[in-house]
């Protein structure tokens, strides 16, 4: 299972590193959204902290969108995606190895991201506590969206049906992020944000273990 998990997954890497298609377009989309938000709100609200977190969750959703409709799609276009469900193994790895390289794709353009709205809005994002809540946040997004673009890779308009169906799921991530950012940018202790905590990381279990489950009947039907 490893061995078929590092193999697709590194297979997914090199790709990227070859014609960078998935952090070029996440990037620079988050970004854009980054900019925007930032003109919009700058001659409004004089606190970058009260927006930040809504901003930055918003620019990682849309760019972990515009990743995810790309990680099995291009399987779809080349053809490999029959060769994958017919090599032996459990049909899981297939699915850990994209969840796993889409986290990886997603943290990279948080990366880049992160100092830039450090700069535009003046908040401190380089902290554990927010760091963690990035972590935590990213990989309960990427978990459901990687099953999701699995459903939605053989539908006719993909393009359409994988925000439709991914955004209302991932809800309570992402409020929880958001709430998580926030409390974390205004010093506020674990004790005080564990309600929030327990939704996300019950989330974060929950589907980890079912998409795992079910991505069997998912690619076969």
């Amino acid at each position: 299972m490893i061995r078929r998990v590092w193999a697709i997954l590194w297979k997914d890497i090199r790709s990227e590193w070859r014609n960078k298609e998935f952090f070029s377009a996440m990037f620079v989309f988050a970004a854009l959204v980054v900019l925007v938000f930032n003109f919009a709100f700058e001659l409004r609200i004089e606190n970058g902290k009260a927006v930040a977190p809504g901003v930055m969750w918003v620019a990682f959703s849309f760019a972990g969108e515009l990743g995810l409709s790309r990680s099995f799609a291009l399987e779809e276009e080349k053809g490999c995606i029959a060769g994958l469900l017919l090599s032996p193994g459990d049909r899981s790895a297939i699915y850990l190895a994209k969840a796993l390289g889409n986290l990886l794709f997603m943290l990279v353009s948080e990366a880049f991201l992160l100092p830039m709205m450090m700069a535009l809005f003046d908040v401190n994002l380089i902290s554990p506590a927010v760091l963690l809540v990035v972590l935590a946040g990213t990989f309960g997004f990427v978990i459901v969206g990687t099953l999701i673009s699995a459903m939605a890779v053989n539908t006719r308009a993909r393009e359409v049906m994988l925000p439709v169906l991914l955004f209302p799921a991932v809800l309570p991530v992402l409020i929880s992020a958001v709430r998580l950012t926030a409390g974390a940018l205004d010093g506020l202790s674990v004790a005080e944000l564990a309600s929030w905590w327990r939704i996300l990381l019950a989330y974060d279990a929950f589907f980890a273990i079912l998409s795992v489950l079910v991505f069997d009947f998912v690619v076969e039907n």
